[in-house]
C-alpha cells in the first residue's frame, strides 16, 4: 500500500472517530463516563479553519476572512496536523497549499461540514417547504451576465432558501462540488465525467472577440487565422482552453498565446487594449460587457461546449438544493427562449 493510501485511510479513520464521538456526545446520556475523545477530541472549529485556509490560499487572508488572529490560526492547525500525525499543508513565501493527504482532509471535511450545514434546513424542509443554505457555484463566464437575475429569482421564489454564489473558472468549480464545498454548479463541459449527477441545458457554440479595430472582414474566422493570431486565453486548466488546445492539436496548428487569464473580465480587458483575441462560449455580449469590442465572430468549423448544472453523484440534493436547480432549468429554458443568445441550442428538458 502506497504512501497516499495509508495517509488517507488514516485521515478517514479519525474523520470516523470524530463523527462517532459527535453523535455519542450529543446523546441523552450526558452522565456517561466510558466515552473516550479520540486524541483528545477532533473539533469542529479544526476542521472550519482548515478548509478555509485551503480555499483562501493562505494564513493571512483566512485570518481575516474569519476574524481569528493568525497566531491563533496557525495554532489550531498545528494541533490537527499534531492529532493526524500528518503535514496538511506545504507552506511558503506565496502561500499554502494542502499536501496530498491535506487535499484529502479538504475534501472530506468539507463534506462533514456541508452536512451540518444543510443539517437544520434538511428538518425545516421536512414541513414541505424549502428552506436552508445552498452552495451554488457558477463558471465567471456564464455570471457576467445571469447570476444577478439568478440571485434575485431564488430570493423572490425561495425565501427561506439561502444563497451562497461562488465564481470560478468551471474547472474550480467543479473541483469544489466534487469535494462537497459546493452543492451544485452552473458551468460549462466539454467532457462528461461519471464524478457528477447533471442536468444538462444547451449547446454553446464558441465564438472569436476581437478588438473593435481588427474586425474580420467577412465576420467568419477559420482555425488556422485564429492560430496566426496573438490570443488572450484562460489557463490550461479551464474547460475552453482544453477544449482549443486539443482542436488545435488535432489540426497541426500552434496557437499563438500571449497572455493567459482565468477571470473572463480579464480576458475581455485585455482584448479591448488591443492585446490579442480571445475564444469564449458566447455568442453576444450584453450588459456592457461588448464595449470597446467587435461583435463576436463565428469559428468555423464549429466549437461547442454544453452547459450543465452538476451536483455530486455521492451526495442527493437537498429539498433546498432540488428547488435551487429547478429554479435554474426552468429560469435558463426561459432564458434562452426569449433571448434567442447566438449559437445556443437547448438541450434540456422541453417543460423543465
Amino acid at each position: 500500500m502506497g504512501t497516499g493510501s495509508r495517509d488517507e485511510n488514516a485521515i478517514k479513520q479519525k474523520l470516523g472517530e470524530f463523527s462517532r464521538f459527535e453523535e455519542t456526545r450529543k446523546c441523552s446520556c450526558r452522565d456517561r463516563t466510558d466515552v473516550q475523545r479520540p486524541d483528545r477530541l477532533m473539533q469542529l472549529r479544526h476542521l472550519r479553519y482548515f478548509v478555509r485556509i485551503v480555499e483562501a490560499g493562505s494564513f493571512s487572508r483566512a485570518a481575516t476572512l474569519i476574524h481569528v488572529a493568525q497566531p491563533a490560526l496557525s495554532q489550531q492547525i498545528a494541533e490537527l496536523e499534531e492529532k493526524l500525525g500528518l503535514s496538511l499543508l506545504q507552506r511558503s513565501a506565496r502561500g499554502v497549499r494542502p499536501t496530498a493527504a491535506g487535499e484529502v482532509l479538504y475534501r472530506e471535511a468539507s463534506s462533514i461540514l456541508r452536512q451540518m450545514e444543510q443539517l437544520p434546513g434538511i428538518v425545516r424542509s421536512s414541513s414541505g417547504e424549502a428552506a436552508g443554505t445552498v452552495g451554488l457555484g457558477m463558471s465567471s463566464t456564464l455570471a457576467a451576465s445571469l447570476a444577478g437575475q439568478i440571485v434575485d429569482v431564488c430570493r423572490s421564489g425561495l425565501p427561506k432558501v439561502t444563497l451562497k454564489l461562488a465564481v470560478a473558472d468551471s474547472e474550480t468549480i467543479r473541483a469544489r462540488v466534487e469535494a462537497h464545498a459546493l452543492d451544485m454548479a452552473l458551468v460549462f463541459e466539454d467532457e462528461m465525467v461519471p464524478a457528477f449527477a447533471r442536468k444538462l441545458l444547451f449547446r454553446q457554440r464558441l465564438y472569436a472577440i476581437r478588438n473593435h479595430g481588427e474586425a474580420a472582414s467577412d465576420g467568419a474566422i477559420s482555425l488556422a487565422e485564429l492560430a496566426r493570431l496573438p490570443l488572450v486565453l484562460p489557463g490550461q486548466a479551464n474547460v475552453t482552453r482544453r477544449l482549443l488546445d486539443r482542436i488545435f492539436a488535432a489540426a497541426g496548428l500552434q496557437p499563438n498565446v500571449v497572455i493567459e487569464a482565468d477571470q473572463f473580465s480579464s480576458v475581455l480587458s485585455a482584448v479591448r487594449t488591443g492585446i490579442g483575441a480571445t475564444i469564449i462560449p458566447m455568442g453576444a455580449l450584453g450588459d456592457g460587457l461588448g464595449a470597446g469590442l467587435a461583435a463576436p465572430a463565428v469559428i468555423e468549423p464549429p466549437l461547442h461546449l454544453t452547459a450543465s448544472i452538476i451536483s455530486s453523484s455521492d451526495y442527493p440534493l437537498t429539498h433546498a438544493g432540488e428547488a435551487v436547480r429547478d429554479i435554474l432549468v426552468r429560469l435558463m429554458a426561459e432564458y434562452l427562449a426569449k433571448s434567442c443568445p447566438p449559437g445556443a441550442t437547448w438541450i434540456g428538458a422541453a417543460e423543465p
